[in-house]
């Protein structure tokens, strides 16, 4: 009786493997067309995956591409930064992340390359002052038609806060920009995040498709220095991310990654985002369009 249980449990592990190592690609994502872009995206949209599982899926063809920081910008014709709205040849940590959910949420290449723009900036406005340039002050809260911030969730007891001013003038000054003009009002925030000291306890309450934001320690003017992704492989936890520290997209074990964030006083924790419940569902496709009532 047990030997039979245990033979149809491996059998069951086995399946698992095979239908996973069914839909991938023989390629990764920066070295297909994008027409094969195209078909992967209908393809994948048929089968029974939520869009959890399709971060999951689609952000490990991205292993092994360059990292580049200006690998994105407004397109040919911005005024400021004219770097291509869709790069599938490098990228950097943001648009890994926004690249990777865009795919994530789309069934052919138009549908993801809109999906993208509305994820990238305000309303889908393309142009430096309506990207969402800070993670936790424009990117999650201009995303929460699609995203939760759950790092009260993940964190539990462990929990802190922390608070800052965010200053969308100042930061376009920086950049030589003199025209601010439409552009948003300083901002005081709290956040939530987990300790860097507390990750390895909350391990088993992350899910694979968690968006994270790496938050600095002693800085007054912005939250985040860095977004990642949990993945997971034959049932281990990765953290996933594009990075300067290999330039390239890599996977390192979750304790590994944690214990060597411990190590420096330049951070304080992660907060946590994750796709909404009610739209986390198998087979589920935002189209273009269904975003202006998901924001309503």
């Amino acid at each position: 009786m047990v030997k039979n249980i245990l033979t149809v449990m491996l059998l069951v592990f086995i399946t698992r493997i095979s239908c996973s190592k069914e839909v991938l690609p023989s390629k990764p994502v920066y070295e297909m067309s994008r027409l094969e872009i195209d078909q992967l995206l209908t393809d994948v949209s048929q089968k029974s995956l939520t869009i959890s599982e399709r971060i999951n899926y689609y952000s490990e063809l991205f292993l092994g591409m360059p990292y580049k920081l200006a690998c994105a910008g407004d397109g040919p014709y911005a005024l400021y930064e004219t770097l291509p709205l869709v790069n599938f040849e490098e990228t950097n940590c943001m648009v890994f992340c926004e690249h990777v959910l865009a795919l994530s949420i789309s069934d052919s290449w138009d549908n993801f390359f809109n999906n993208l723009q509305r994820i990238r900036y305000r309303d889908g406005i393309i142009g430096m002052r309506t990207r969402n340039h800070y993670t936790m002050a424009d990117w999650l809260p201009e995303n929460s038609w699609l995203l939760d911030d759950v790092s009260r969730k993940v964190g539990e007891k462990y929990t802190k806060t922390v608070t800052r001013t965010i200053s969308h003038t100042e930061f376009f000054k920086n950049k030589g920009i003199t025209d601010i003009r439409y552009v948003l009002p300083d901002r005081e925030l709290t956040i939530d995040y987990v300790p860097t000291e507390d990750l390895l306890k909350i391990k088993d309450n992350t899910r694979p498709g968690d968006i994270l934001a790496l938050i600095f320690a002693n800085k007054t003017n912005i939250f985040s220095a860095h977004m990642l992704m949990i993945a997971e492989k034959n049932g281990e936890k990765y953290i996933r991310e594009s990075s300067n520290s290999k330039m390239s997209t890599f996977d390192t074990p979750y304790d590994e990654w944690v214990r060597k964030i411990k190590g420096t006083d330049r951070y304080i924790g992660l907060c946590f985002m994750r796709v909404r419940e009610n739209l986390d569902r198998k087979g589920k496709i935002i189209l273009p369009r269904e975003i202006f009532k998901l924001k309503e």
